[in-house]
């Protein structure tokens, strides 16, 4: 894997330039064909896919960050950048992400892997499985918690699993961001929460009102309507690290020690010393979802990520045994 030079050494700078500089999406030559998946009796989830030209080597399922999309930027250039390779891609919006507030009565959560294991295993009846998933943010918990969850099942479905800055330990991360110097980011988070909670919940004013933080919000509005005690209950019961002892997968984490919103030193778990299924790759800079890189390849997580996989596919010698 190539080492990460940052073009920024400032978290901020890598987490803000990350989001909004231009990546590249093929959109023009890589038609996105999308696709509804019923994972619940009232729930359907949208996924795009892009294919490459011929046969494709694998399928990679992407998951997106706390009120992100499929379209986000980080979503868009990974999947340009597997399918250039020869991978097809596949980006799922979490439960109303994308548009699709109208397709559920209910929004997603950190924790809620149902939809996305149901979008696993009909690619698997298409026989697309074993497939590769690669969650950013809170999509990494989700991913990571999944494949916890499926234990041993997942050998059949997943051929591995990338986790990018995620959020494995969910309420570190809630008081990680309620601090003033991620104090932008996290109003910006509650203005997407609260537009959810009102199209999907029909929240009311009276119902917002005095939410000043991603855990107030979480402990008035997203525990409760997930049947959840509090926050508290949420964030402990549904974090990928109650998890990471079970997972029998290739996984890889990516993550950056200056990360304005993930807690290094929530990564210090005995999980990444116990269990030969988990690979840690910590870079001293990166900021969250950020990693441009000085020089080439610039956007360098998409092409860590991609490196490791195909990495992971090539099959290992293994000399007769008499």
């Amino acid at each position: 894997m190539h080492p990460f030079v940052p073009l920024f050494k400032n978290p901020h700078l890598q987490t803000i330039v990350g989001r909004y500089s231009p990546r590249p999406s093929g959109m023009r030559r890589l038609p996105v064909e999308k696709k509804l998946y019923r994972t619940a009796p009232d729930v359907q989830v949208l996924v795009g896919a892009q294919r490459p030209a011929g046969a494709p080597l694998g399928d990679l399922v992407l998951v997106h960050g706390l009120e992100g999309s499929a379209n986000a930027a980080y979503m868009r250039s990974l999947a340009a950048c597997a399918v250039a390779v020869g991978y097809t891609a596949h980006r799922m919006n979490l439960r109303t992400c994308g548009g699709t507030e109208r397709l559920a009565k209910t929004v997603y959560h950190g924790g809620l892997t149902g939809d996305l294991l149901a979008v696993v295993r009909a690619l698997a009846a298409a026989g697309r499985a074993p497939l590769w998933l690669v969650g950013f943010s809170l999509g990494g918990n989700l991913v990571a918690k999944l494949a916890g969850e499926l234990g041993e099942d997942a050998r059949p479905l997943l051929a591995g699993v990338v986790a990018a800055s995620a959020s494995i330990d969910l309420e570190a991360c809630a008081m990680r961001i309620a601090q003033p110097d991620n104090r932008l980011y996290e109003l910006r988070f509650l203005v997407l929460m609260r537009a959810r909670a009102r199209a999907v919940w029909h929240s009311t004013a009276a119902d917002l009102r005095g939410i000043r933080s991603v855990i107030e919000m979480d402990d008035r509005i997203t525990a409760p309507h997930n049947g959840f005690s509090s926050a508290l209950d949420y964030y402990r019961t549904q974090s990928a690290n109650r998890f990471l002892e079970r997972i029998q997968v290739p996984t890889l984490f990516i993550t950056a020690k200056d990360d304005t919103f993930i807690p290094f030193r929530m990564y210090d778990h005995p999980a990444f010393r116990e269990n030969p299924c988990l690979q840690l790759r910590a870079t001293e800079y990166g900021g969250h979802l950020g990693f441009l890189a000085k020089g080439r390849p610039r956007l360098w997580l998409d092409h860590a990520i991609i490196e490791w996989i195909v990495e992971q596919s090539i099959p290992k010698f293994r000399p007769d045994i008499e």
